[in-house]
């Protein structure tokens, strides 16, 4: 996906790609007219390459952006930075200073939808902004081996909500948090992974501004994906999106429509293009990017402030973790 946006880009090119299992990078080299690199190394010492996009195993995420910022290069990269906070403040320490471009994949950021309920809230229409409720539920279990390697739920899928509800508050930090969590939709998946697949958190800003995400690994009914932002004056909602708007009217039932759009590549295609976009302009102008380092690193604190609350059981400050 990430190959065929900046192909399609007016003002970008694929230039190389790499991955471990080289049919993979075969085939998109093939698809898009890029070369395929021998290793990681080269696509960061080539002279033809101006940027870097991350989407390998995330466990590379933070050697990778060293490397790049190492070579100058300015990186996009996937989330998270790492699932583990002391190799993020590790890898913040080895690129302090930098002026190398740093950009995060938090898709939801550039949402058009999440961001007019943003442009909204900052335009004053719905008043004082008081609460903040994102619903964020999956189709479908991901498969036993992805869930072995992938962080836990609230590393690997809250964090997104943690970073939207951020971006949301925009500039207003997060105070505490408090978390619940079981294996209601596997319970196999608490005694054998001490995992979780569904999830409710709540937060509260410095400003006094409330905070409920909601999330579940398996929603029968598709890709569920909503923003509700409640103020003074009134209330503004991003709602879940279709293939399109046509509902059926029967005597056995009414208002059938179209399913959600699948999962996230499907739900948020304009928003990945969007991040690319971002990032393109971002290196062009030589501005900050929408969302970079620490929008990641701070995003992972909210998560292990969760996990803190999930295993204490009680409302945790953010300020007690690293």
């Amino acid at each position: 996906m990430h190959a065929r946006n900046i192909a399609a880009h007016p003002r970008a090119e694929l230039t190389a790609v790499f991955d471990v299992y080289e049919p993979a990078a075969q085939t998109a080299a093939s698809a898009y007219g890029a070369r395929v690199a021998d290793c990681a190394e080269a696509i960061f010492a080539a002279d033809d390459i101006d940027a870097v996009l991350i989407a390998t195993a995330t466990e590379t995420h933070s050697d990778y952006i060293e490397m790049a910022v190492a070579a100058g290069k300015p990186v996009f990269c996937e989330k998270p930075i790492d699932l583990k906070l002391e190799r993020v403040n590790s890898c913040a320490s080895a690129i302090a200073g930098t002026n190398v471009l740093i950009q995060l994949g938090f898709n939801r950021r550039f949402d058009p939808g999440h961001r007019a309920a943003r442009d909204a809230v900052r335009a004053g229409e719905i008043g004082d902004l008081h609460q903040i409720i994102i619903t964020s539920r999956d189709p479908g279990l991901p498969p036993r081996a992805y869930l072995e390697a992938a962080g836990g739920l609230l590393r690997d899928m809250t964090i997104h909500d943690f970073d939207l509800a951020r971006f949301m508050l925009d500039g207003d930090p997060v105070e505490s948090v408090f978390a619940i969590a079981g294996a209601m939709i596997d319970s196999a998946l608490g005694a054998e992974l001490n995992e979780v697949d569904t999830a409710m958190i709540i937060m509260r800003s410095q400003g006094g501004k409330q905070i409920h995400i909601n999330n579940s690994r398996a929603a029968v009914y598709g890709y569920d994906q909503r923003v509700e932002l409640m103020g003074s004056t009134g209330m503004v909602l991003s709602d879940n999106r279709k293939s399109h708007e046509c509902r059926k009217y029967s005597a056995a039932t009414v208002e059938a429509s179209e399913p959600y759009q699948f999962f996230f590549i499907e739900r948020y295609a304009e928003a990945f293009m969007a991040g690319i976009d971002a990032f393109v302009d971002a290196i062009e102008n030589g501005t900050p990017p929408l969302v970079g380092f620490e929008d990641g690193r701070q995003a992972l604190i909210l998560a292990e402030a969760a996990y803190l609350s999930l295993r204490e059981g009680r409302m945790v400050n953010v300020n007690e973790i690293g």
